[in-house]
């Protein structure tokens, strides 16, 4: 099970203090971000960003993104990422620093801090020491008006949980791809568990080391541009980007009609044809839920909605209009609406 206590003690602190949350660049949908734009139509801020991510929530929490990014950056500037102080850091553990170019499908990691994350060095203590990191982004990062930054984090103490915040930014470069490690998921549904530490800050360190190359690529191509890195391009009209619902294989690639939000319920990874010429961009797959070729004759919910269960113990899924079993909430954690059809388990 992901979900286990090291101490009774720790765990109590842990509860009352909450978790860690990125604060810059501003995050989805952040009430105590820096520099945040107005929030897109439809939408609330998520007052408990430092929640780790559901079992089966989707990448990111969220999929709708800001209307124009929070942040510009330069292929190799210095970046600072901050994160909001008061939470608890449960001893460490991995983090990583992610762009992606294809709405939140592929992670590509540009930066990482490993075993000892939000501390200076091996620690039992709950406070962060550390709350700010200041690195480089790499040069040849393509250039793109709506990438997604991510701050992901599995924690060295307590419950198995796995955290991510995402933020909208545009990023200027005169390059056209980039080869990177791809970001490492665990504790999440059809991923790896990674177990408490106890104070081994390797466990779990070869899902990272081990992690597949990826190739991402954007907008960074520009007339005449060299490999000085003189050239920068502009960005380029923001166009927001969703994932999609994953589409039974074709043999011939056809253009896509207008793709759809996804609610934030299962993260499922699509591999969909594409109109242009095919680039390298794996995507970590789990098996597709596809659509039924008719309606289901006990139809009654709309596809993507949570409901919590009266017990507050779990909460169902709708699937092509017909209700999943109960999906259970981690043992000390209850089952809570954030908004019509979205559902939480988290500390009551």
């Amino acid at each position: 099970m992901l979900f286990k206590i090291s101490t009774i003690a720790f765990a109590l602190v842990a509860s009352v203090s909450a978790h860690m949350a990125m604060i810059e660049p501003c995050t989805r949908f952040t009430p105590n971000g820096k520099n945040c734009p107005a929030l897109p139509a439809g939408q609330s801020f998520d007052y408990n960003m430092k929640n780790p991510l559901g079992y089966n929530q989707v990448l990111c929490k969220y999929t709708t993104p800001y209307a124009t990014p929070v942040a510009t950056w330069t292929a190799g500037q210095s970046i600072t990422t901050s994160f909001e102080a008061g939470g608890a850091a449960h001893g460490g553990g991995h983090v990583q620093f992610s762009l992606s170019y294809d709405g939140g499908k592929t992670f590509v990691v540009i930066h990482e801090v490993l075993k000892h994350a939000f501390f200076n060095g091996p620690s039992n203590g709950n406070a962060a020491t550390v709350l700010s990191y200041t690195f480089t982004l790499p040069a040849n990062v393509p250039a793109s008006n709506s990438a997604i930054f991510a701050w992901t984090w599995v924690n060295a103490i307590g419950n198995r949980e796995f955290y991510m915040n995402c933020a909208d930014v545009a990023i200027k470069s005169s390059s056209t791809s980039f080869t990177g490690k791809q970001m490492t998921i665990a504790n999440h549904q059809g991923y790896p568990e990674i177990p408490e530490f106890n104070g081994n800050y390797d466990t779990g360190i070869e899902h990272y080391i081990n992690a597949p190359k990826i190739t991402v690529t954007g907008y960074g191509s520009v007339p005449g541009g060299g490999n000085n890195g003189n050239n920068t391009l502009a960005p380029v009209p923001h166009v927001p980007q969703t994932p999609t619902v994953s589409v039974p294989p074709v043999v011939k690639p056809t253009p896509i009609e207008e793709e759809k939000p996804v609610s934030n319920v299962v993260p499922v990874p699509s591999y969909v044809p594409s109109p242009v010429p095919p680039v390298p961009s794996p995507v970590v797959s789990v098996p597709p839920v596809p659509q039924p070729t008719s309606p289901p004759t006990n139809s009654g919910c709309t596809h993507g909605t949570q409901t919590c269960n009266a017990d507050g113990a779990g909460f169902k899924v709708c699937v092509w209009g017909v209700w999943s079993n109960t999906i259970s909430c981690a043992a000390t954690t209850k089952c809570k609406a954030l908004a019509p059809g979205t559902v939480n388990c988290g500390w009551p």
